[in-house]
């Protein structure tokens, strides 16, 4: 497909407005002349990228399309210019802006003078990120090289074309060099989505559908006017019961988030209920809370997503559980980086980050502590402590050591009444203590590791009481969520950090 068609397929028609400026370097190579001569006279186009502004679903969106057909769609220096002089006038004009290349990479025949550009391009898009503005890329059939290495990569998401072949070093030149052929499934976009290194697969039919969603959740406005005037302290510590009502039409600032008394629970009764396969999961949460949600790729323990929640902007990482007949994944490496990531990108683009906790915890093998398991905990923690967006945490289910810890600092947690935080599964606690695993309930009972046990060491907020009915604990915690989210929204930046800073000092008690 030329950058054209592609054009056509993702713009309302008749909107695109070319920000091209003619190209007006001569080379002194004559092969290299004729070899751009043939490029233009093929192509109908006087360089390997057509930059632009257009309309996406009726909003406005700077794009920048590479095309194949000329050079391969090699970046030189004058391409490298024309990219960064669009995402400069992107970020002039506010813009979000939607990459979508396709290149063999550095163009050869400019040398080193090509290949800095990479430094060149990559500080235009730091600048437009920088600006709080949204940066998507499309990564298409092939994406090679310096494209691949710099600002191909860099989308707050990154998309790419299924089958597409992704990498750095070619498979020819790796043969080259190496002596051997690549693999073949190494540089092909599936093999990367499923090791995380991409947000989505989408097929270019689907793709201005996706776009037009993701656009409408990372450039909404919320209206402050429609946010709650009236609703619990902030950070305040109490066990509340929040109406059970359909989130989608609920008036948040009607919701009644007074404290009240909730009848104490056994420790060993709420792990073996959080572990039941009709409980609530993420995804259902979400799916309820949300008025938009998007969720991104991945066969993991984790949910990544954009969502709409009250009409605010939200980025999502949430652990889910799997089907009752399927084996529950453990927190990986990866998935901890996959947080950061989305903790990062969530403060660039100054979006509240929302984090759902239920796993039976972090990957324990010799590959979990070689790709550094341990260390990716740690750095999810200070990555959240520091995060300065706000950030809202959700004890769902089971809280099994530090895969779950890693998701849980918060400006402000909300729990489930039966979900659950500990160092290590009761059964293996009771391994560690008593040799064995019959003294689980023992140890669950006597490590106070209950949602309502939580709130006397500082952890959480507001506990959300159960019921038999899977349905009403996710009408109650939609409502709370989307109460608390408006209510840390509206908390000026100062005071709410100040007030995370007190919180965490506090946290386990004295």
């Amino acid at each position: 497909m030329t950058a054209r068609q592609l054009l056509d397929l993702l713009v309302d028609p008749g909107t695109f407005r070319s920000w091209d400026e003619p190209v007006t370097t001569e080379y002194a190579d004559p092969d290299y002349r004729d070899a751009l001569a043939r490029a233009r006279e093929r192509t109908g186009l006087d360089e390997a990228v057509l930059t632009g502004r257009a309309l996406l679903d009726g909003r406005p969106v700077a794009l920048v399309a590479c095309e194949f057909g000329f050079l391969g769609g090699s970046i030189g220096v004058a391409t490298a210019e024309r990219i960064t002089r669009a995402v400069e006038r992107a970020t002039a004009e506010r813009l979000p802006l939607l990459a979508l290349p396709v290149s063999g990479g550095t163009r050869m025949q400019e040398g080193s003078a090509a290949f800095l550009c990479m430094v060149r391009v990559t500080a235009a898009v730091h600048a437009h990120r920088s600006a709080g503005l949204p940066y998507l890329t499309y990564l298409r059939n092939p994406t090679m090289g310096g494209v691949f290495a710099s600002w191909g990569t860099l989308g707050h998401l990154v998309l790419a074309e299924p089958g597409a072949r992704l990498g750095f070093l070619g498979p020819r030149v790796y043969e080259e060099l190496r002596g051997e052929p690549l693999p073949p499934a190494v540089q092909r976009a599936e093999t990367l989505a499923a090791h995380g290194r991409l947000d989505a697969i989408v097929p270019p039919e689907r793709l201005r559908t996706f776009l037009a969603r993701a656009l409408g959740i990372l450039t909404a406005r919320p209206d402050s006017a429609a946010l709650p005037t009236s609703a619990a302290p902030p950070l305040s510590r109490s066990v509340v019961d929040v109406p059970a009502v359909s989130a989608p039409s609920v008036d948040v600032s009607t919701v009644d988030v007074s404290a009240v008394d909730v009848p104490a629970v056994d420790a060993w009764e709420s792990v073996l209920l959080s572990r039941r396969p009709d409980r609530l999961s993420a995804l259902e949460l979400l799916h309820h809370t949300a008025e938009s949600f998007l969720p991104l790729d991945g066969d993991s323990a984790l949910v990544r997503g954009l969502a709409l929640i009250g009409g605010q902007p939200v980025m999502v990482v949430a652990q889910q559980r799997r089907g009752a007949d399927e084996p529950q994944l453990p927190v990986t490496a990866a998935d901890l980086r996959a947080v950061r990531r989305q903790a990062q990108i969530a403060e660039e683009l100054g979006l509240p980050l929302l984090t759902v906790v239920d796993t039976t915890g972090a990957e324990l093998s010799v590959e979990a502590e070689l790709d550094g398991v341990a260390l990716e905990i740690a750095h999810c923690l200070t990555t959240l402590v520091g995060l300065r967006t706000p950030v809202l945490a959700v004890l769902l289910g089971q809280g099994s050591g530090g895969g779950a810890l890693a998701l849980l600092p918060a400006d402000r947690v909300l729990a489930a009444q039966h979900a659950w935080l500990a160092p290590l599964p009761p059964e293996g606690a009771s391994a560690i203590v008593h040799r064995d695993g019959e003294h689980a309930p023992q140890l669950a009972r006597a490590q106070g590791i209950t949602a309502t046990d939580l709130t006397a060491t500082g952890l959480v907020d507001l506990v959300v009481p159960e019921t038999s009915d899977p349905a009403d604990l996710r009408e109650r915690l939609a409502a709370a969520v989307t109460t608390a989210l408006a209510e840390l929204v509206r908390l000026p930046d100062a005071e709410r950090l100040a007030a995370r800073a007190a919180r965490n000092r506090c946290l386990g008690g004295r």
